[in-house]
């Protein structure tokens, strides 16, 4: 390329920056806007050891802890636990130990290390065992009562057991298929089923559960999507 040609490509990406930033801009923007942690279930400004904080104790602009894969600017203590894994003689799938961000969720409900334990500081607040209505809220190390995650979900899985739908081009609900919206590089991890930031209005109870059990377990706002009639379950399951 000659230099008029340097020249003139120089001109187009001036002449076009500002309208590639605007359109980056608006991509980040539909991908945020609804990405808050106030009032919901992982909202802690109001708690002593914050300072009115909410984002500090999971993320950070600085300094961030990359070690585990797809943390975003991580800022929380990371457990180092070897967990217990679901086994099944039903199970096709082969759990894992956590190394994704199902190991940053276990980093407050394994229940070792302390919710304020974040920004490098060694906290002394941890996760409690359950609610009154008996949800567990603390899980420990022992997966093997659980859903299994940390598995790869995959067209092959689907194929090799015939109960599973397949990933790649079953609708999820939420916009695209279940390997678009509900899973990480092909993994189903906690937050394929639950969503940390997903808002439960003025921050009350009912906000987020019907206090009419077992109805009390449909429609939290922790859940990536209404489980009424097992929709949910049903959206990987097919029985």
């Amino acid at each position: 390329m000659n230099s008029s040609g340097k020249t003139n490509t120089h001109s187009f990406f001036i002449r076009h920056a500002g309208n590639f930033l605007v359109a980056c801009s608006l991509v980040m923007l539909s991908v945020t806007m609804n990405a808050s942690v106030i009032n919901t279930h992982h909202d802690f400004s109001t708690s002593g050891w914050t300072n009115g904080r909410a984002c500090i104790i999971c993320h950070t602009p600085h300094h961030a802890n990359m070690t585990v894969p797809q943390s975003p600017l991580w800022n929380h203590a990371v457990t180092n636990n070897t967990f217990t894994l679901y086994s099944s003689s039903t199970l096709d799938a082969t759990p894992t130990q956590p190394t994704g961000i199902t190991r940053l969720c276990l980093s407050c409900h394994d229940g070792t290390v302390a919710l304020d334990s974040f920004g490098g500081n060694t906290g002394s607040s941890f996760i409690r065992d359950q609610t009154s209505r008996n949800v567990p809220i603390k899980i420990g190390t022992a997966l093997n009562h659980h859903h299994p995650v940390a598995i790869r979900y995959d067209a092959a899985l689907a194929a090799q057991d015939p109960g599973l739908n397949n990933p790649d081009t079953t609708p999820s609900g939420l916009g695209g298929t279940i390997s678009s919206d509900m899973l990480f590089g092909g993994m189903l991890e906690c937050s394929s089923c639950h969503d940390v930031h997903v808002s439960r209005g003025s921050g009350n109870c009912t906000d987020c559960h019907d206090f009419s059990y077992p109805s009390y377990y449909l429609n939290t706002k922790s859940l990536v999507k209404s489980n009424a009639g097992s929709a949910l379950c049903l959206t990987c399951h097919k029985k």
